[in-house]
């Protein structure tokens, strides 16, 4: 299932407090991949913090670098966050931004078994060449 929208409509925060309450109520065991280039999915859930991006990490130090301890990081309730990144504006194709940065996390095994649900929060714009959906339905499907 998905919540879909353009962008500014609360997408991210539906889905940050959805994902609070299935902890807090439920105890269920969460992971965000947050999938817009702003990389402000997690931000509630990680008490206002940014994190620095997959992208950003996988640019300036290379691929070897990027580790689920060093990516990853823990909110409200245990819930494992992560944000894609994406290019600079203007620059390269935030899509292809967000296949590279799940094929990471699913190479370094950040979306392990013990979780109930992993949340990709994808942006509302189409980007060049499409967005990842189909990508994100054969990694739900696993």
């Amino acid at each position: 299932r998905g919540i879909y929208g353009k962008g500014g409509i609360g997408k991210s925060a539906t889905q940050q407090n959805t994902a609070g309450a299935m902890v807090h109520f439920y105890d269920k065991k969460i992971f965000i991949h947050g999938c817009d280039p702003k990389a402000d999915s997690t931000r509630l859930i990680l008490g206002g913090m940014n994190q620095k991006t997959l992208m950003d990490i996988l640019r300036d130090e290379g691929e070897e670098k990027i580790t689920v301890d060093r990516v990853v990081k823990e909110g409200f309730g245990g819930i494992r966050c992560v944000e894609s990144g994406g290019p600079e504006p203007g620059v390269g194709c935030a899509g292809r931004g967000v296949i590279t940065a799940i094929d990471l996390m699913e190479k370094n095994g950040a979306y392990s078994s013990d979780l109930d649900f992993v949340f990709f929060d994808v942006l509302g714009d189409v980007v060049c060449g499409g967005f990842p959906c189909q990508s994100v339905k054969v990694k739900r499907r696993k």
